[in-house]
């Protein structure tokens, strides 16, 4: 039977939220942003392993104690200038730390999705179990969708039907993963979904039913916040 291994890549500094400290440490819920990944991904019973993918620079995450974690927890100081190229790079450095056949799982998760929840991992898990290529947790897109002219003036309205908004975890199997990004690593590919989609191949979605936004704008933050205060009231794990 294959392992689960679930990968974070975190080098990079979230320029958008208008903070000088990188994104994945600013506070939610009184813990630095990925934290809250990093501690729905190590609980899981499936997951023998979680690595996070730092910048070699990285200043901020030997601040924090992440000793509750340590039985399950790497952290590889080898992140690039892309997230593509930070996956890659953790990829390659993780057999170096633990042993990973080409046959197991990668849950590639964003820092910066610290929403993810137990039931989420595991309606992914359960979804491709036995699926030849893999997969997304997704949602199908809701808002109308304007496509605009360099003046910002609506060119056109774009159907939404079959689009979807794809999040995290992203789970491939090791060697096609690793191969995929390797030969799209100098293409504008956003997330591992497309390397994967640029091999030929269909990566399948699994419609996330719970809140799994990423956190890109201040206000995301707020509501962040809020979400979390909420579960924990009602006690979601």
């Amino acid at each position: 039977m294959p392992n689960y291994f679930a990968l974070v890549p975190a080098a990079g500094y979230g320029s958008r939220m208008g903070n000088q400290l990188p994104k994945q440490y600013l506070i939610l819920a009184a813990k630095p942003m990925i934290y809250h990944a990093v501690k729905t991904l190590c609980q899981s019973h499936k997951i023998a392993r979680v690595f996070v993918v730092l910048s070699p620079q990285d200043p901020e995450w030997q601040k924090y104690d992440w000793a509750e974690f340590s039985n399950k927890l790497t952290v590889l100081y080898c992140g690039g200038e892309t997230r593509a190229q930070s996956v890659l790079n953790g990829l390659a450095a993780a057999p170096g730390q633990f042993t990973v056949e080409p046959d197991d799982w990668i849950l590639v998760h964003d820092a910066a999705r610290p929403l993810l929840i137990q039931s989420q991992l595991t309606l992914l898990m359960d979804a491709l179990a036995d699926d030849t290529v893999g997969g997304l947790l997704a949602v199908p897109v809701a808002d109308t969708l304007k496509r605009s002219d360099a003046n910002k003036c609506v060119r056109r309205t774009e159907p939404r039907e079959h689009l979807w908004q794809a999040q995290t975890p992203q789970m491939f199997r090791y060697k096609m993963l690793v191969d995929a990004l390797d030969k799209t690593i100098n293409m504008n590919i956003t997330d591992d979904a497309s390397a994967i989609e640029a091999m030929g191949f269909h990566p399948r979605l699994v419609h996330c039913k719970d809140y799994n936004f990423k956190i890109t704008y201040p206000q995301d933050l707020e509501l962040a916040e809020l979400i979390i205060q909420k579960r924990k009231n009602q006690c979601i794990p």
